[in-house]
């Protein structure tokens, strides 16, 4: 209570009851001022003093927010300017061309026939892919040339039409065959990329160029085009690689119109009937049945391993090797070199085995894989091809 009257008397001597007189027509009028009205008058004047802080604030800060946004429409405006100034260069370098070549709208069309000529034999002609040639032939046989006499204009669209059918058939098989061959090595469990070439090597200059706008100067094409050109010819590099890479992996079959029995993994012995590991996958024929090579390589064993009979081993590089085992004839000696699909033994049942089959392993650094991914992968390169 003492500190709650210390605190009224400060207030009443900050505000100290006031009398005020007022003379008005010969009246004289008095008012009282006590302390708590002068506390409630000077409540309002500070609460007004705050609205009109707040409100002030709020106008400069929209001010600023409007300063910063005239300042972004600027900028804006300024980027758009410049890219129509480049544009207007460039057409006026376009005109400038023209009218060098004496405004002959004729040698125009003549330039834009050899270029779609050249962009033809460019991509059709991609090293170690003969594919390409099949894939773009109806695309390169429609090409359309314009008859003895046809208005330049004429010219010129036939043949643009013709580029641009050409581009999409390139890009498009490009596409599909990369992305097949792709999906092959995943499935085999190969990362594709560790196949893939690690620059621009196929194609020449014009495809190493990594700026569209520098093949854009070399083709004398627009950027667009350009990039359209790269992104096929990146396609068709990466498929050509992965082709070349899937001809050196044992993607290929080791027999021919044969069922398959016990697959990789877990499976109970033949033998014990208990659950043991089967490291490969038997194919199931009759005596004498041809055994292939699945990839080219090096046989690095022929003769008997225990548990797998007459044995056939290949070394492929690269850490893959594949084995055949339980054959009834080996065609093939250590150091020898073989080359895909060549016949290296024939089908038996030697070792521990309970009838005519083909045992087949892959390995890859030294770790058995299941040889059934292979296979299936190397049908999507079949359908790939």
């Amino acid at each position: 209570m003492t500190r709650f009257a210390r605190l009224r008397r400060s207030i009443e001597e900050l505000f100290p009851e006031r009398h005020l007189y007022v003379r008005s027509g010969g009246e004289m009028r008095a008012f009282v001022l006590t302390t708590t009205k002068q506390l409630i008058g000077a409540g309002v004047v500070a609460a007004c003093a705050l609205w009109m802080g707040i409100c002030t604030a709020a106008m400069m800060v929209n001010a600023m927010a409007l300063s910063a946004t005239d300042q972004e429409i600027a900028r804006t405006q300024a980027k758009y300017e410049r890219w129509i100034a480049d544009r207007q260069a460039r057409l006026n370098s376009a005109v400038a061309q023209l009218n060098a070549a004496n405004g002959s709208i004729d040698d125009v069309a003549l330039t834009i026939e050899k270029r779609h000529a050249a962009l033809a034999m460019l991509l059709t002609e991609v090293k170690g892919e003969p594919g390409v040639a099949q894939a773009l032939g109806p695309a390169i046989r429609r090409t359309a040339i314009a008859p003895a006499g046809a208005s330049p204009m004429r010219r010129i669209e036939l043949v643009r039409a013709s580029q641009e059918r050409l581009i999409d058939a390139a890009d498009n098989f490009a596409r599909g065959r990369a992305d097949r061959l792709r999906l092959a090595f995943r499935l085999a469990g190969l990362t594709p990329s560790s196949y893939s070439p690690k620059g621009g090597s196929l194609g020449g200059p014009l495809i190493e160029a990594k700026d569209p706008r520098a093949l854009a100067a070399v083709l004398d094409v627009d950027e667009g085009f350009a990039e359209r050109i790269q992104h096929a010819a990146t396609n068709l590099g990466e498929a050509a690689a992965l082709s070349e890479a899937a001809k050196k992996l044992p993607f290929a079959r080791p027999t021919n119109h044969t069922g398959q029995s016990s697959g990789f993994g877990v499976r109970f012995d033949p033998f014990t009937r208990r659950p043991a590991f089967h490291s490969g996958l038997d194919f199931v024929g009759g005596f004498g049945v041809p055994i292939y090579s699945t990839a080219p390589g090096v046989v690095s064993f022929t003769g008997v391993r225990s548990g797998y009979g007459n044995t056939i081993e290949i070394d492929h590089g690269r850490g893959f090797k594949t084995r055949y085992a339980h054959l009834q004839g080996i065609g093939v000696r250590a150091g020898q070199r073989v080359a895909v699909g060549q016949r290296i033994g024939a089908m038996g049942s030697t070792g521990r085995s309970t009838g005519p089959h083909l045992h087949y392993e892959v390995w890859v650094n030294g770790r058995a894989q299941n040889p059934d991914r292979f296979v299936k992968a190397g049908d999507y390169v079949q359908q790939a091809s």
